[in-house]
């Protein structure tokens, strides 16, 4: 007990509340963090749709105004109309005017270049046609340089696009990983959820339901582990006060029942609860056909040691004759006060034989005692004892022939033991 009390308690609501409070604590965290990774994602996509696609889509513009200009270029060389390049310087002019090439410083500078090449070329193949095949391999190197810069700036939209959707993809994957730590969580929660109220509240009730099954004054005090939780510590407690209030009944109605049992002054089977038990035993030994004596005895001339010497010197004698008694007759022998002075037996699973001779050895020990005296006189008290067989007859019937035998014996002389079957007929 004294373990117990050193264990720090706390109410149940309270302990709830902080472990909520906690939980809402950090799960409020995590959520405020999955909606800045949230926003940050629609930021992100938001601006791919904003920027980073029409940035796309102007590379791919560059790229295919270079590309056209190229083509274009192609034709001037490989057509022998005037018209036709004519037509195809026209498409060059329109590609290198346009604002994505514009906006492009590179492809820019590279466009006003071709077109000023092909313009030279065609003003001079209108005048000299051998000027396409001599320019030729100039066109070709230029031609390159048009390629490479066509895949340098899908490169660059690619690159463009790539960093865009990796920032993205960081974004998603950070979040992911933020929801995954927020549902841990939530786990982590329920499972110490379940625990505490697997260990704190259903196991200590548990022991308090089987400790309230088995309650009772023949076990020992209820046992409890200690818990931090008050209210099942009060539960506890008030189970562990119920054994004890069932101990001080059990002992009161054990008081009460000795009470109501026993003779007050010599502590023997008061006359009524001895006729109840002998009445018991008679029944036993006829149903079973069991032999069973019952016996009658008074105390000699007990009337003179009160009138001598006082009721308290008989309280005293009475008092011895009860001990001697009970260290006298056997545990399964029924002994009780019938009246005054007067005691009755039941010597069941025996014959009148064998409980006359336990009558006479115990007449004889009593005969031989000497009592003193509340005012110091030494006393010895003599015992008449009449018996009878109960195996074939009523309880009062055996009481009434052991009742003839005792008198019997005061006539014959008292501290004798006589048989109710060895009475002479009437």
């Amino acid at each position: 007990m004294a373990d117990t009390e050193k264990v720090s308690r706390y109410r149940a609501n309270r302990a709830f509340a902080v472990l909520v409070f906690g939980f809402a604590l950090l799960f409020g965290t995590a959520v405020a963090l999955l909606a800045h990774d949230q926003q940050a994602v629609l930021n992100a996509v938001s601006r791919l749709q904003q920027q980073t696609v029409p940035e796309i889509v102007r590379y791919q513009r560059v790229a295919r105004n270079l590309e056209q200009m190229r083509q274009e270029g192609e034709r001037i060389f490989a057509i022998g109309s005037a018209e036709s390049r004519q037509q195809a310087m026209f498409v060059v002019t329109l590609a290198a005017s346009h604002p994505s090439i514009i906006e492009h410083p590179q492809s820019a500078a590279l466009a006003r270049e071709v077109e000023k090449f092909l313009s030279n070329v065609h003003r001079e193949a209108n005048e000299n046609p051998e000027a396409l095949r001599n320019n030729y391999p100039d066109w070709l190197n230029l031609a390159d340089r048009i390629s490479l810069q066509v895949d340098d700036v899908a490169v660059q939209g690619v690159n463009h696009t790539t960093g865009d959707l990796a920032s993205v993809s960081d974004l998603m994957q950070t979040a992911r990983f933020k929801l995954l730590g927020a549902l841990l969580l939530v786990a982590g929660f329920l499972l110490l959820l379940i625990f505490s109220l697997r260990r704190y509240l259903i196991d200590p009730l548990q022991a308090v339901d089987h400790q309230l099954s088995s309650l009772s004054v023949e076990r020992p005090e209820p046992d409890f582990s200690p818990t931090p939780i008050a209210e099942i510590f009060s539960i506890e407690d008030a189970c562990k006060r119920l054994h004890a209030s069932l101990l001080e009944n059990e002992a009161a109605r054990n008081e009460l029942e000795n009470l109501a049992h026993r003779d007050e002054l010599t502590g023997l089977n008061n006359r009524r609860f001895f006729m109840m038990r002998a009445e018991i035993e008679m029944n036993r030994a006829h149903r079973y056909e069991r032999p069973i004596t019952v016996g009658m005895a008074d105390l000699d001339f007990f009337k003179r040691i009160n009138d001598t010497h006082g009721h308290a010197a008989g309280d005293v004698v009475l008092k011895r004759f009860a001990q001697l008694l009970s260290e006298s007759v056997r545990q399964t022998d029924l002994v009780g006060r019938y009246g005054g002075e007067e005691f009755a037996f039941v010597f069941p699973e025996s014959s009148v034989a064998e409980a006359g001779a336990l009558a006479e050895r115990f007449r004889q020990s009593f005969a031989a005692q000497e009592i003193r005296l509340p005012n110091g006189i030494l006393v010895s008290i003599t015992l008449s004892i009449g018996l009878a067989d109960g195996s074939h007859c009523p309880l009062e019937v055996a009481l009434r022939h052991a009742d003839d035998a005792l008198y019997e014996a005061k006539r014959l002389g008292r501290n004798r033991v006589v048989v109710a079957n060895t009475l002479p007929a009437d």
